[in-house]
């Protein structure tokens, strides 16, 4: 299944939450392994992929991002869904704001690959089941070519887990589309949690730092991960949100981040909301 034209864009919310994904452009082989208290239930999510692919990042997730929107927009307009697509190659670029041309076409395949052979097992959504689940976030794909090198389309199927949960309402958010103009792996993981757990709260949301740390499965050692996360709230790049460092009554560095609008008018960080952008019919 594929809609063509330009959609709104949605992220499925257990991807953003979790760290399900390297941060960083260099191959990943350390295994992601994480662990956190949700009351009487402990979440857990290991990812693993051989060590000659290793594991999907940040913007590998674009093309499930991608995928998630089809779904949301077809499920929307009562259209069939199926976990399985078949896009044009430059339809795909376009729907996750990258340049059509040059070396795109290895990048997605590339993408797909790692895609493929990442690994997950987690205990999220499974119920009373008491074994994690493991799964691949696509089950196969196929990028093919004709004879003279040029791309015939992309085809992939994506998990039976990812699918699942996008086909629940409540597992989807909306996200900025701006958000794939995002270049660094921090930052691109902060705004999905941020967009996660601030969503349209008065108040904004927090999190210490040493929380953020363990939320992004990153390899950094806290005090570098701070640094390039003070680095982030210095630009102030997250779309709709405002980030502010304080520290609490323990002397933790804390990040506090509120929706733009919900800012008094004359703040600097204010914004007006932004109205929901609209699914266009193609020509």
């Amino acid at each position: 299944m594929t809609i063509p034209g330009d959609l709104p864009t949605h992220d499925q919310q257990e991807m953003m939450e979790r760290p399900f994904f390297s941060l960083s452009k260099q191959r990943r082989t350390e295994a992601i392994d994480y662990e956190v208290q949700n009351g009487a239930t402990t979440i857990s999510v290991n990812v693993t992929a051989p060590p000659e692919i290793g594991i999907a990042t940040i913007w590998d997730c674009d093309i499930l991002i991608w995928a998630t929107s089809q779904l949301r927009e077809a499920k929307a307009k009562g259209l069939p869904t199926s976990p399985h697509f078949r896009v044009p190659l430059y339809e795909l670029l376009r729907g996750i704001d990258r340049p059509t041309g040059g070396d795109e076409y290895r990048r997605i395949v590339e993408s797909l690959e790692r895609l493929s052979a990442t690994l997950i097992r987690t205990n999220i959504r499974q119920g009373k089941r008491k074994r994690p689940e493991g799964f691949h976030w696509i089950e196969r794909y196929a990028a093919p070519t004709d004879e003279e090198g040029r791309s015939l389309g992309v085809e992939f199927t994506v998990s039976d887990w990812l699918y699942e949960g996008v086909l629940a309402d409540k597992l989807v958010l909306g996200i900025d589309r701006s958000y794939f103009k995002l270049t660094g792996g921090i930052e691109r993981w902060l705004y999905r949690v941020v967009r996660k757990h601030g969503g349209h709260q008065g108040g904004g949301w927090a999190f210490t730092m040493k929380q953020l740390h363990h939320k992004s499965g990153s390899t950094q050692r806290v005090a570098d991960f701070a640094k390039e996360l003070r680095r982030v709230v210095e630009r102030q790049r997250i779309p709709g949100y405002w980030l502010e460092l304080h520290r609490n009554a323990e002397g933790e560095e804390v990040l506090h981040f509120t929706e733009r609008c919900q800012l008094a008018p004359d703040h600097p960080g204010f914004e007006p909301r932004r109205l929901p952008r609209l699914a266009v019919a193609p020509a």
